[in-house]
């Protein structure tokens, strides 16, 4: 809602510049005219820069105390080779093939200090990668490796902007990055969720719980 305040303004704001313009070019006016009508597409310019930030920040969710980030269903297809269907609160679903003894995913947070979030700007999260994951670092370094995105490439991404300019920009209060990782085993389900601290993950049936009891032995 900041964001479509922040364009609807900015665009009324250059409409009336810019008639202030036609109207000042009209009777001769030229210096103001001109001064007007730079101001209007200044206006223009920040009207396309809120769109876009708000367009990457769709791509992030909302972030609450504890919300859930989606469900990851495995089943074996071979000997460290897992299918892998991670299904999102929304209903949307991705598959992938792992291969491994785990499976790791991780995702960006952006948090805002508290005259943003007065304002409209609420902490937001957004999943990055799903891996499989090796229990033994040389099996990491010699065996092959999964990973795949969980997003699509953004023209403007908001993270990298206040990673660069975070100084700058003092209504950022943090960003970071989180991981979790668990045994994959036929038949696990987890449940993946995330809070102001990062992302955690559960078991939900009786393969997880069996996968995650035997791997803290």
């Amino acid at each position: 809602m900041t964001f479509t305040a922040s364009i609807a303004v900015c665009a009324l704001l250059s409409l009336l510049f810019f008639v202030a313009a036609v109207r000042q070019l009209r009777v001769g006016r030229v210096g103001g005219g001109v001064v007007n009508a730079a101001i209007g597409l200044l206006l223009i310019l920040g009207a396309v820069c809120a769109l876009l930030v708000a367009a990457n920040l769709r791509s992030y969710q909302r972030l609450g105390a504890e919300q859930p980030a989606g469900e990851l269903q495995f089943s074996r297809a071979a000997q460290r080779d897992f299918y892998a269907v991670l299904s999102y609160p929304d209903g949307e679903r991705d598959s992938f093939e792992l291969r491994g003894d785990e499976w790791l995913i991780d995702a960006r947070i952006l948090k805002w200090r508290a005259f943003a979030n007065l304002v409209g700007f609420d902490a937001v999260y957004r999943l990055e990668r799903i891996s499989g994951r090796y229990s033994h670092i040389e099996d990491e370094r010699n065996l092959p490796r999964t990973v795949y995105d969980l997003h699509r490439q953004d023209h403007v991404d908001v993270w990298e902007f206040a990673h660069l300019y975070h100084s700058l920009l003092p209504w950022v209060d943090a960003l970071y990055g989180s991981a979790t990782f668990l045994p994959m085993a036929d038949g696990a389900l987890y449940e993946i969720k995330v809070s102001q601290t990062g992302l955690l993950a559960r078991p939900l049936n009786q393969a997880a719980r069996d996968a995650v009891s035997g791997w803290h032995e």
